[in-house]
This record gives structure tokens, sequence and C-alpha cells, in this order.
């Protein structure tokens, strides 16, 4: 039960910013991904947790006949609309990572760009990534590092979030070849590879006005906090950048780790 109230608040939560605006911060991830899957004509792509539809549109520019799924009405309504400027047909619907709404071995590849690592239970993720995806089929997903990078700025915003339900996991577990190996290692013969897609910008104060009003997590927790709150996480938020400053401007490497699989 507690799940499936932080699944209605995040419902809400990542669409409440134009996040398809913050997918060109992390084009680095998605150009990986999609040269790992080599989209083409007949193929059929899931992408879970697709948001905006940052990997999904490249995929179907390639061809794949493509399908993506998000909790997040509003991201939906989003990626449709972009889908629809270009002329490209990609089946989006409401659906959630840990229930996908769609039949078993559905799908010759599965992708999340670093989508599906925030859904929090993780076996019921894994369960179900496993369950659409064809024998012999592909996985292939995009997560931030566990170690350091993004984790280390949502250490900087812990302090002024809530407590997660008990039971719910960390969405960087996902970010640990071991931790993968152990959630997917029975469904999947996996492999990995490595990247880092570094946040720039011209001063950490730039950085902040790009999260607290385009991301979701980073615009609900500021616009939740008294104004004292919220300015003491502005100060922390901005200092934590300026601590990557370079001659060029704030450079912070953001590592990720790209999980590739064949289903047994």
């Amino acid at each position: 039960m507690a799940f499936e109230e932080l699944k209605k608040k995040q419902s809400v939560i990542w669409g409440t910013g134009p996040y398809e605006r913050l997918p060109e911060h992390y084009q680095p991830l998605i150009d990986h991904m999609v040269r790992v899957i080599g989209p083409g004509p007949g193929q059929r792509v899931l992408d879970v947790a697709t948001g905006t539809g940052a990997l999904a549109l490249p995929l179907a520019r390639a061809g794949a006949d493509v399908s993506g799924c998000d909790l997040a009405p509003a991201l939906i309504e989003t990626a449709k609309r972009l889908a629809a400027q270009e002329g490209l047909a990609v089946d989006y619907r409401v659906g959630d990572a840990e229930s996908l709404p769609y039949g078993d071995a559905s799908f010759d590849v599965v992708t999340s760009s670093i989508g599906s690592m925030f859904a929090p239970d993780h076996a019921a993720v894994a369960r179900e990534l496993a369950r659409v995806c064809r024998p012999g089929g592909r996985l292939v997903l995009g997560h931030w590092s566990s170690e350091r990078g993004v984790v280390d700025m949502f250490k900087v915003m812990a302090p002024f979030m809530p407590a997660p339900p008990p039971g719910a996991g960390s969405p960087f577990q996902w970010g640990s070849r071991e931790y993968v190996q152990e959630r997917l290692g029975g469904d999947f013969e996996l492999d990995f590879e490595e990247g880092d897609a570094p946040q720039t910008g011209s001063s950490g104060e730039e950085v902040w006005e790009l999260f607290s009003t385009v991301y979701g997590p980073t615009r609900t927790l500021a616009e939740s906090l008294e104004p004292g709150r919220r300015e003491e996480l502005h100060r922390a938020f901005v200092d934590f950048y300026e601590g990557f400053r370079t001659d060029g401007g704030v450079h912070q490497p953001r590592p990720y780790l790209i999980v590739k699989g064949t289903r047994r």
C-alpha cells in the first residue's frame, strides 16, 4: 500500500516540469543506448518509463516498431505531441513499470533510459522486464552510477525530502553491476558497458535554475518547502555544483551503466 501511495505521487511529480528540456543534458547516455540497441525496421521495442520519449524517438526514426509507457500522464501527453510533430508512429500509453500493460514475450527489445530505476519495487520491475521480453530477445537499460554523479545530487536533496516508505529500493542500486546481476541474472545473460554524461553549466546557479524548473523531483521539492528551507536547499544545491567549477564553468562527471541482456 505504501508503494501505491508513493507511485500516485510520482505520477504527478515527474510531470510537473517541462521534462522534455532535460534529456539534452544526458544525450551521451541516450546516444550510447541507441548504438547498443541498433534499431531497425521490423524490430518490436518497448521503452519502459519512457518519459517524454527521448529514447523512443530515435528508435522510431530508425524504423523500429516502438511502444512506450510511463507512470506520469503528463509526460505521455508530451511524448505523443513530440512524436506527432515528427510524424512518427509511437504507441505511447500510461503504464506502471511494476505491472506493464503488455502480454508475455511481446517484444524483441526492452529498454529503459534512467526511468524504471526510479520505481520503488525492484523485484517487480525485474520480473516485468523479463516477462515482456521474448526468449532470445534483448534488454538494454541505462542507469546512473551507484558510486558518484547523480547519486551525489540526490544526497544534497535528501535532508529536505520525506523519508521513502519502508522497503522501497534506492534507484541508484541499479547502477551497480552486482545488484543488476542479482536482480536480472536469472532471466538474462548479462554484459555491461559504462560511460559519462557530464552535467555542465555556466554556474551552479544556472544548474539550479534548470533542475528547479524542469526536473520534477527537484521542482516539486523546492515548491513544497517554506521560504527559509527552500533557500537552504537552493544554497546547498548551488554550492554542490560550484564544487565542480572549471575554467569553462561547471563540469560534473556523471557516470552511467549500460546493462545489456539476452533473454534466456
